[in-house]
């Protein structure tokens, strides 16, 4: 992978699904004069433009918004793909603006990426056999052994990762927590300004359930025909897990109507936002509503003049709080 060179400030506008942030983020392009490097897993893939929620034709006119349709989507594209793309769009900027709710890329910018040893099916066949044949608990022992401090960290419930951190030490013989310490962030925390939008949860709610309908009247069936029409399978493992498309074309298949699957992608989506407000409030974000997106442009322009004197960046303690009330 690319080695990136450190911005001198990273702000970075997140938030729920249906929170405000591309709002917030296209308005401070405007201000700040930079593109949006939108931080989404779903928007990188061609074709799949109104289930993910893209910017409008209108606002994407002048190239503001980075980093989406850069594939198709039966083509894989993992976190080392977007961080590749992310490296060549910022290219010399000494800034940067980030925008978006996927939570992985986050993470990969401020902690660094895992770059352990690739997956050993073999391994992985046989560890689930011994699942179904002693239950999980005793690979969670067995981890707490070989790795007391990933076996602290990951739920005994935990299959997949517990499957992982097994699959690691036998491939490296070193525990998977000693590989996540070898991580570089990509990130300055000194020097990176976490932007949250959100609003209250029934508005959030509200606008899922009326973003959901507009998509389905303006032609997201539509578009799901089309990419099964361009591809078979239309889309690849990563693309797939995306809500609503794979619901779409299994109606389609069963010749059933696919509105009647409107409340399971609008439930999946008001799923998606509550993992993305409880992850958030890990993070040092500074939390706005929509109607205070003046406070954020001011915010986000004081950041930047304070760096430019020297001062550090100081979080907004008042804002940091607001995590509370989420």
């Amino acid at each position: 992978m690319k080695k990136f060179s450190t911005p001198e400030l990273a702000i970075i506008v997140t938030g729920p699904t249906g929170g405000g942030k591309a709002n917030l983020a296209s308005q401070m392009a405007q201000q700040l004069d930079l593109p949006v490097q939108v931080m989404d897993s779903m928007k990188v893939y061609r074709g799949m433009d109104i289930g993910s929620a893209k910017p409008s034709a209108g606002s994407r006119q002048g190239n503001p918004f980075q980093l989406i349709d850069l594939v198709d989507p039966w083509q894989e594209f993992t976190v080392f793909d977007w961080l590749e793309a992310l490296s060549d769009s910022v290219s010399g900027a000494s800034s940067w603006l980030i925008s978006g709710g996927t939570s992985f890329y986050l993470q990969a910018l401020r902690e660094g990426i895992f770059s352990g040893p690739g997956a050993d099916p073999v391994i992985r066949q046989r560890l689930a056999e011994e699942i179904e044949q002693g239950g999980l608990d005793r690979l969670h022992q067995r981890l707490a052994e070989v790795d007391s401090e990933a076996a602290e960290s990951i739920h005994p419930h935990d299959r997949k990762r517990i499957i992982r951190a097994l699959e690691v030490f036998e491939i490296s013989q070193e525990p998977i927590s000693v590989w996540h310490r070898r991580r570089v962030p990509i990130l300055d925390p000194d020097r990176t300004l976490l932007l949250g939008v959100c609003r209250a949860r029934e508005k959030i709610h509200q606008r899922i359930e009326s973003r959901v309908l507009s998509m389905f009247e303006t032609g997201w069936v539509e578009e799901v025909k089309t990419l099964m029409a361009a591809h078979d399978p239309p889309w690849g493992r990563t693309a797939g897990q995306s809500i609503g498309y794979q619901l779409i074309a299994d109606a389609l298949q069963e010749q059933r109507d696919p509105r009647q699957e409107i409340e399971k992608i609008q439930a999946q989506t008001r799923a998606m936002a509550r993992s993305q407000l409880v992850w958030g409030r890990k993070l040092p974000i500074e939390w706005f509503t929509p109607q205070e997106q003046p406070e954020a442009m001011l915010r986000a322009a004081a950041a930047i003049d304070s760096l430019k004197r020297g001062d550090p960046l100081e979080p907004d303690s008042l804002r940091l709080a607001r995590r509370d009330e989420l």
